[in-house]
């Protein structure tokens, strides 16, 4: 059984092991592929695993041999589902493996924009500490968690998660979802525009769909709080970015924490690197080696369910 990773090294850039797919078959791990070497690389595999490697209908139908992909993420919106089902290729992911990560990371944002630790920490290695005269000083406003109300966008699993912290921190719990079914631990379902409208700080976990592309667009932002924030760790494409940088020059909205863009890495051309009070990380709140770890190891067992007849973790 040949099996082929694409783009191997954001998941394992050296710091794990690949040892529990290499026992299942004949194994080769690129570090990067471009669009050009896909075919080649993915020629004659059987089992084809990706991360960011998109594998598009003319990709799937060049490869005849192909019968499962593993995606090493839970997001799947770059492998053409619908061609992969007409050729009988089953396509897996990998679910949950980031939720604690995830999570930490939206309050990571959050907390460097209403605490603004870093931003802090450069002004006191820079000087203005010792340079002050008083015992303390601060350079804008610092902002409390406790009573601000938290709406968050796609309450699955991460959106739960996130919930469950925001009311460790006192904070008004605002869900959006789909389906209103179910509970929300500590708050209330809420419509997409009350959630918008009501929350101090609007956090993004809803998957990529034709109906959630620009879901915060220019007219989104002008019904939010002046004060308020918006984080997202999701999907970059969720936001028009043009409308947010805009909306954060003109104060339409106080900041916003950003760890996913339309394009990734940004070109410099990116309005929102330039915008006022806006965080931005790159793309690593999925990350940590703990999740990295779980995200191959569930990967492997994808693989090992999928030879043995018994698929899970599957999307299409």
């Amino acid at each position: 059984m040949k099996i082929v990773v694409l783009d191997g090294y954001t998941a394992n850039p050296g710091d794990l092991s690949w040892e529990a797919l290499d026992a299942l078959g004949t194994l080769t791990v690129h570090d990067r592929t471009a669009e050009a070497e896909i075919v080649p690389r993915a020629r004659g595999a059987e089992i084809v695993l990706t991360n960011k490697t998109v594998l598009s209908r003319d990709v799937i139908a060049a490869l005849p041999g192909l019968k499962c992909i593993c995606v090493l993420a839970t997001g799947y919106n770059v492998v053409d589902v619908a061609a992969a089902k007409e050729h009988g290729v089953v396509v897996c992911n990998v679910p949950e493996y980031s939720t604690p990560n995830v999570a930490q990371a939206v309050f990571a944002l959050l907390l460097e924009l209403t605490n603004r630790t870093g931003h802090h920490d450069r002004t006191v290695h820079e000087g203005r500490w010792a340079a002050c005269d008083d015992f303390c000083y601060w350079d804008g406003d610092l902002v409390e968690l406790a009573g601000l109300t938290l709406g968050i966008v796609g309450y699955g699993r991460i959106g739960a998660a996130v919930a469950r912290i925001g009311a460790a921190f006192g904070m008004q719990i605002l869900a959006h979802r789909r389906s209103n079914a179910g509970t929300v631990e500590g708050g209330e379902h809420a419509a997409l525009d009350r959630v918008f409208r009501e929350s101090d700080v609007v956090s993004l976990h809803c998957p990529l769909t034709p109906d959630t592309k620009d879901l915060v667009n220019a007219a989104r932002l002008a019904t939010m709080k002046r004060t308020a924030f918006l984080i997202n760790t999701a999907r970059g494409t969720l936001v028009n970015e043009s409308d947010l940088a805009a909306a954060l020059d003109a104060g339409t909205i106080a900041g916003a924490g950003l760890d996913v863009l339309t394009v990734e890495p940004p070109p410099a051309s990116n309005p929102l690197l330039t915008a006022k009070n806006c965080v931005i990380t790159p793309h690593i709140a999925w990350a940590t080696r703990n999740a990295r770890r779980r995200l191959i190891e569930v990967t492997a067992a994808n693989v090992q369910a999928f030879l043995a007849g018994q698929p899970r973790n599957v999307v299409a």
